[in-house]
């Protein structure tokens, strides 16, 4: 792994078109390694998780061009390699595992992240109307040990539901994305592969939970 964060280095700090092309060889050597590592994490999701059973690595791997239209930055690269599995690949609303390699900011995260708001919103009622389940699994001693919630929150309770429900805060997240930061050492080693997927086993439960929602969502939608 230390030839795709050697590489993710150089790239941060000559993220231009010009360095790019010189350099194509050693991204395309870094994207191989990536593709070959996230085909391993698929094949060991699968075993805890059959919905991940049969993903193909380009459905699941995001790519490192930047969509420079609205963006006022105009970089043209990411500066990271990541990867979401999950049913439907990574443009699918499911709740799914996510890796995300970059120096400095590696991270594994899951459940969903940047969906239709309605279905944020139905969510949060899932959640409200059954929040110790809910609970049960964000507090679950080794889930909690490793990740927490994160992202934007609004800042008051949403409109629908009690302002004086005393677990309010559960309901004010944008997302509903339990994240697990790690440094690069995490990355090394011979096992790599089996440690990764030990910390992406964990966020099945929660991945559970939310994709009950989805499925209710989409069939009431039509999607």
């Amino acid at each position: 792994m230390k030839l795709i964060f050697d590489f993710l280095k150089e790239l941060e700090v000559n993220n231009n078109r010009e360095w790019f092309q010189e350099n194509k060889d050693r991204y395309l050597e870094a994207k191989e390694m990536f593709e070959a590592f996230v085909g391993e994490l698929i094949k060991g999701i699968s075993h805890f998780d059959p919905e991940i059973m049969g993903l193909q690595v380009k459905n699941c791997v995001f790519r490192i061009y930047r969509d420079l239209r609205f963006s006022p930055d105009k970089r043209p690269y990411k500066i990271y390699m990541g990867a979401y599995m999950c049913k439907g690949g990574k443009s699918s609303p499911y709740g799914g595992y996510y890796v995300h390699m970059q120096p400095g900011e590696s991270f594994f995260a899951g459940g969903v992240y940047d969906v239709d708001p309605a279905l944020i919103k139905a969510i949060r009622n899932d959640i409200y109307g059954s929040i110790e389940e809910f609970k049960e699994i964000i507090k679950a001693p080794e889930f909690s040990r490793y990740y927490s919630l994160f992202g934007e929150k609004l800042k008051k309770v949403p409109a629908g539901f009690p302002t004086d429900f005393a677990e309010g805060e559960w309901l004010k997240y944008k997302h509903y994305s339990p994240a697990s930061f790690v440094d690069e050492g995490f990355f090394e080693g011979s096992d790599v592969v089996e440690r990764c997927v030990e910390r992406l086993k964990l966020l099945q439960p929660i991945n559970r939970y939310l994709n009950y929602t989805v499925d209710e969502w989409k069939e009431a939608n039509g999607k």
